[in-house]
């Protein structure tokens, strides 16, 4: 059976994890051997990860037995790592360069923390960020003014702009021209953007 539902980025990590381990020993890591590998603090977060592999049907655990993990049949790590084939130029004509390194893109977004949240809207264009593309979230309790951030104002809603905190208030800075910040007394920061995922 081919596993279909996605996996987080946390998720993901610990069943590419569950894979290579398997693969190499023959038979399953224990939760302390996942968590300390992965450098996770509370095996309990593990336990949770794992739960949630096991509803979404990428393994198969057998009740109260240790190093029982299984993988599910056609339940594979999706591949992370693309070939670099060269250099090609975006300004004025140059020679291509070929290239035979390959990238591993997780290595990109390495923190286990990192979710996506798809973008809604055109407030922040002008810094590369458009309307149905993933921003890459790192959590966060606090930014750095000009950090573009994802903040939940005072009404519960969330949304994704520059952080520049003032005297009396935080002003909330669009990347886009056409329209004007957002002032608010009371905002949070939910997590710093790290980086954008567009498909075309």
């Amino acid at each position: 059976m081919e596993a279909e539902q996605l996996l987080s980025p946390a998720q993901r990590r610990v069943f590419d994890f569950l894979h290579s381990y398997i693969e190499k020993h023959g038979f399953a890591p224990s939760i302390r051997e996942v968590a300390k590998s992965l450098r996770i603090r509370s095996p309990n977060g593990i336990a949770r990860h794992l739960d949630v592999l096991e509803r979404k049907g990428y393994i198969q655990r057998a009740a109260n037995k240790a190093r029982s993990i299984q993988l599910v049949d056609g339940a594979r790590p999706q591949p992370t790592e693309f070939p670099l084939a060269g250099i090609v130029s975006a300004g004025a004509l140059m020679e291509a360069i070929p290239g035979d390194e390959r990238i591993d893109v997780s290595a990109l977004f390495n923190n286990s923390r990192d979710y996506l949240l798809r973008v809604q809207g055109s407030s922040m264009i002008d810094a590369h960020i458009r309307d149905g593309d993933y921003v890459v979230v790192r959590p966060s309790k606090s930014a750095n003014p000009g950090d573009i951030a994802v903040v939940q104002t005072d009404e519960f809603e969330a949304t994704v702009k520059y952080w520049f905190p003032e005297k009396k208030r935080v002003r909330l800075q669009p990347a886009n021209k056409r329209m004007k910040p957002i002032y608010t007394t009371r905002a949070n920061v939910l997590g710093i953007v790290v980086g954008v995922i567009r498909k075309y």
